[in-house]
């Protein structure tokens, strides 16, 4: 928790070039978590960030949607990219897409987008159609993919509630480029530090490389390790804060706190427990760390509210640690 930046008092302004990147598929959410490690960043914040560039949205890594900053887009989407195209390869192929499929549909992007436009999707389905492409939804997810794989975009600025595509070049000039043992070393470096103690198999499920992967880097980097209950945690040592008891933490469903693990789950995530729809309540109550109930935001007009269900009783504290954190999520939201 406090790795991730979660407890403890921090002055970090940039908690996303720490912590690298973070999975972005519910995006009005996932902009929360990235307000919630930054003391004193709203939501409208976020989202001049967004705009501006600052902050870009696109597919890398497992691969899902994720926030990444502009200096670190193009050499993680460079690493990343071919395990995805693997991964991608019997679904373009099925859908009748190939390499020079791609080349012409990244050519009409680059083109259209060469002025510095920002395109929503339909607008750039649009130029596909004028170009004789039809496109099924999913042939355009898989050209959307692959063009930001190869780097030729990436996100544009918002359009009211609409995400965009613009051309990479120009919302990240000058990002880092780095050499594929540089990258990895990096990747692991930051992976580990912020999301440490753990595992060479987290590490290999958050960012779609391999446990050699990790092990390299984290040895290339620096990273140290040690062993407890018989698994192996590679992690940077901190100094952890104290954070007074209760606190309570809401977490979006795919907050990395969750998303950055595969067997170290349970550190946070409790087997066991009776648990309601996560349709219904689909993001997590946080107890000290530990995973307690879960929750979700209601907007009627201006008007905020929550619905909470949690899998036992809370006594006084824990029940007005549980209002403090909604609290700090109203403070986020109140400049929206």
């Amino acid at each position: 928790m406090a790795n991730q930046f979660l407890w403890g008092t921090h002055q970090k302004n940039d908690v996303l070039k720490e912590m690298l990147a973070m999975q972005a598929q519910e995006f009005a959410y996932a902009k929360w978590s990235l307000a919630q490690r930054t003391p004193g960043m709203t939501e409208a914040m976020v989202d001049k960030a967004l705009a501006d560039g600052a902050i870009l949205r696109t597919h890398l890594m497992r691969p899902t949607w994720h926030f990444v900053s502009r200096e670190d887009i193009a050499w993680l989407v460079e690493l990343t990219a071919p395990r995805i195209n693997a991964i991608n390869a019997p679904y373009n192929r099925a859908n009748g897409l190939d390499d020079a499929v791609f080349a012409r549909t990244n050519a009409l992007f680059e083109k259209a987008l060469g002025s510095g436009e920002h395109l929503e999707r339909k607008q750039m389905r649009a130029l596909l159609e004028a170009d004789g492409i039809e496109p099924t939804n999913m042939q355009l997810g898989l050209i959307l993919m692959r063009a930001e794989l190869d780097r030729v975009i990436c996100s544009g600025a918002p359009s009211g509630k609409q995400q965009t595509y613009a051309l990479l070049d120009l919302r990240a000039p000058g990002a880092r480029r780095l050499s594929r043992d540089e990258a990895v070393a990096e990747l692991a470096a930051r992976y580990f530090t912020t999301r440490g103690p753990a595992t060479l198999k987290d590490f290999a499920w958050w960012s779609g490389l391999t446990m050699a992967d990790g092990r390299r880097g984290a040895i290339d980097a620096g990273i140290g390790s040690e062993e407890i209950d018989g698994r192996t945690y590679w992690f940077n040592p901190r100094k952890t804060p104290e954070v007074e008891s209760p606190r309570v933490d809401l977490v979006q469903i795919y907050d990395e706190i969750g998303m950055a693990y595969s067997e170290s789950r349970g550190h946070v995530f409790v087997s066991g427990l009776t648990r309601p729809d996560p349709t219904t309540y689909p993001h997590s109550i946080l107890l000290d760390g530990r995973h307690i109930g879960q929750w979700r935001r209601n907007l009627k007009g201006r008007t905020l509210s929550f619905d909470t269900q949690v899998f036992r009783r809370l006594d006084g504290g824990q029940a007005e640690a549980l209002e403090a954190a909604m609290a700090r999520f109203r403070a986020y939201a109140s400049s929206a």
